[in-house]
């Protein structure tokens, strides 16, 4: 056995609330953001405390004319877009037209005070009005009684910023990260689905139709009302969607060529109202939008209902849509961040999306987070700053003074075309068909929540998607992936044998990986495994297996069951006569074995820097034995 410089630390085991404190910066605060002033004079260390806290202080000041060219330009075209969008998404979510408008004015200013991200343009959202509808429209009419359906919207998008702001500030950004990329793909495509279908109200001209969402029933309704279908509604719809799609395609063939798909949406309004006007589109049978009043947004706070009736509904709609909002807009931020080799913060942004909510549900407008159509336009049309969504604020703000009544002639048909144009977008058919080739189980929990959503609701989607989800995880935890070692030859590398054939196995010595925490969990799966390698490699092999090593590097943490399960597997070991070494445990592993007084079960000696290391004490001990078993066979032989 070589002699070495360094040996493993047994150092005493750090103090409970040391480790805690840890814990809980790398779980709340793994982004250090308070490290990078730590050194600061106090006034210097004030005032980036709230730069950070209030971005905008951070940008403002270095902000410039040249800056400001560019977001000018961006903040006019999400504008033109963000018109008939906030008219389309108030109609989905069945609220009067004039609250979409309202809600793409106040909430934009907002964040541009509080959200870190450049690119990310603020609005409503096609999958949350459906959703918000659905959940509030179980309790209340909105035809029946619709004052107090509006009302239950404003204290649902309350609620919904009161949690995301609850999530920011209590650094709770790691919720998100449930909701994995394969649940997303498959909720915003099971969502385009059904609104596409409902849409066919709008296109059709119906009048009568069925406030359940899933494909079913909405197919059913469709036919069930076939006496009510309206040529001239079709024909114009036909002829909308085309135009969009059109302007879609040649977006995808020409990037600098945006612009089309930005401005085609209010393309089809304007061509839409003029029929409307001068051809009296009402009386052939094509319905439109109605009265838009001109004026700000008014006051909504005396509108907030706590009835505890209406309570459980709009808390739980307030959540749900909240969540999903949430990991939209950040999901939407953080992609266009990367391609500019930007960073946002999760938490600012939860915070962001929370004040704008709570504003906004105090201000007649109803839920907002960063829709991807606009952000995309937004970003192509070369935006700089949040700035752009100032500018969009305020031409809002003038489309609201002087300009809404002219959208009172919009017809509904038009609407339904550009929600449906922006729906079919969303159905990402090569990342459902990468997830099949790549992960099978990551497709099954991509289809779980598009099935779920389309056939069943979107709540029970997320339930069935975020349920497998979770299924998976528990499976890793509960039976954790471990492989053999051999070492590669003319080298001093030890790599897993199923992956490196040409490994070399090592005569009396089983060298096994762990690359999970030992929990209650799955102890009891990770010592029969141990087990069943070592019958597994004595039947194989010509040799007994009289040493094991286990390679803890890959092992974060352990807990009692998981000590008391190695305590347990010494015992077995030693009635097979064969000797248990582990090779580098973390800190946090050590210092639980020094607590659980193991290290004095084991022996200090059986702990080990190095797989090499550990090799060459076995081969020694071997060595050592087969001598003295040698020696021993001699003098009998004398004694004889």
């Amino acid at each position: 056995m070589t002699d070495s410089k360094h040996t493993v630390n047994f150092t005493t085991p750090r103090k409970f609330i040391k480790t805690f404190k840890k814990d809980c910066k790398e779980t709340f605060f793994p982004d250090n953001p308070f490290g990078k002033f730590r050194h600061d004079k106090p006034l210097q260390k004030i005032k980036k405390t709230i730069q950070y806290f209030i971005p905008i202080f951070e940008w403002l000041p270095r902000y410039n004319l040249h800056l400001f060219r560019y977001d000018v330009l961006a903040g006019i075209t999400i504008t033109s877009l963000a018109i008939p969008q906030g008219i389309s998404y108030a109609k989905l979510a069945d609220l009067p037209p004039i609250i979409g408008l309202y809600s793409s004015f106040v909430p934009p200013l907002i964040y541009t005070v509080f959200g870190s991200s450049n690119n990310l343009a603020v609005g409503t959202v096609a999958a949350c009005s459906l959703l918000m509808h659905e959940t509030l429209g179980a309790v209340v009419s909105s035809k029946d009684d619709p004052t107090l359906y509006l009302h239950l919207i404003y204290t649902s998008t309350f609620f919904t910023g009161i949690f995301q702001t609850a999530l920011g500030f209590c650094r709770l950004g790691i919720l998100v990260d449930f909701l994995s990329h394969s649940t997303i793909t498959g909720f915003m495509g099971g969502t385009a689905i059904i609104i596409s279908l409902q849409q066919m109200k709008g296109i059709l001209g119906l009048k009568n139709f069925t406030t359940r969402t899933d494909v079913v029933r909405v197919i059913q309704a469709i036919f069930h009302n076939r006496n009510e279908w309206k040529w001239q509604s079709f024909v114009a719809g036909l002829v909308f969607l085309c135009f969009l799609q059109v302007a879609r395609y040649v977006r995808q063939r020409k990037p600098n060529l945006f612009w089309v798909s930005a401005i085609s949406p209010m393309a089809v309004v304007a061509v839409g109202c003029l029929y409307a006007y001068l051809g009296h589109g009402e009386q052939h049978g094509i319905a439109i939008v109605g009265d838009l009043k001109k004026g700000l947004n008014p006051s909504s706070i005396h509108y907030l209902n706590f009835d505890s009736r209406y309570l459980p509904a709009t808390i739980r709609a307030g959540v749900v849509t909240g969540l999903i909002s949430m990991v939209e807009g950040i999901a939407i931020g953080r992609s266009f961040a990367i391609i500019k080799n930007e960073q946002i913060d999760g938490n600012k942004e939860m915070i962001a999306y929370g004040f704008m909510n709570i504003i906004g549900s105090l201000t007649s407008c109803y839920l907002t987070t960063g829709p991807f159509s606009k952000t995309a336009v937004n970003v192509n049309s070369g935006c700089k700053t949040p700035m752009a969504n100032v500018v969009q604020g305020f031409c809002m703000m003038l489309t609201l003074l002087f300009l809404a009544p002219i959208f009172s002639y919009t017809p509904l048909v038009a609407l339904a075309a550009i929600i449906m144009s922006a729906m079919l977008g969303l159905i990402n058919y090569e990342e459902m068909y990468h997830l099949y080739k790549v992960d099978k189980f990551d497709f099954a929990i991509c289809m779980a929540a598009f099935f779920g959503v389309s056939f069943g609701s979107m709540d029970i989607g997320l339930l069935l998607s975020v349920g497998l989800s979770l299924l998976r995880a528990l499976l890793y935890v509960a039976r954790p992936a471990a492989c053999k070692l051999g070492r590669l030859p003319n080298t001093s590398l030890y790599r897993d044998t199923e992956q490196y054939p040409e490994t070399m196995s090592l005569e009396g010595i089983l060298v096994l990986q762990l690359g999970s925490p030992v929990y209650f969990a799955n102890c009891s799966y990770i010592r029969e495994r141990i087990l069943r390698y070592i019958n597994e490699e004595d039947a194989v092999t010509e040799y007994r297996t009289e040493h094991i090593l286990l390679d803890l590097s890959g092992v974060a943490s352990i807990d009692m069951s998981g000590i008391d399960t190695f305590i347990e597997l010494i015992r077995v070991l030693k009635g097979k006569h064969i000797k248990l070494g582990l090779v580098n445990p973390r800190i946090e592993v050590l210092e639980k074995m020094t607590l659980a007084k193991f290290v004095d079960v084991l022996g200090k000696q059986a702990f080990y820097l190095s797989i090499e290391e550990a090799i060459q004490s076995c081969r020694f001990t071997m060595d050592t034995s087969t001598k003295e078993e040698a020696l021993g066979s001699s003098k009998t032989e004398d004694v004889v």
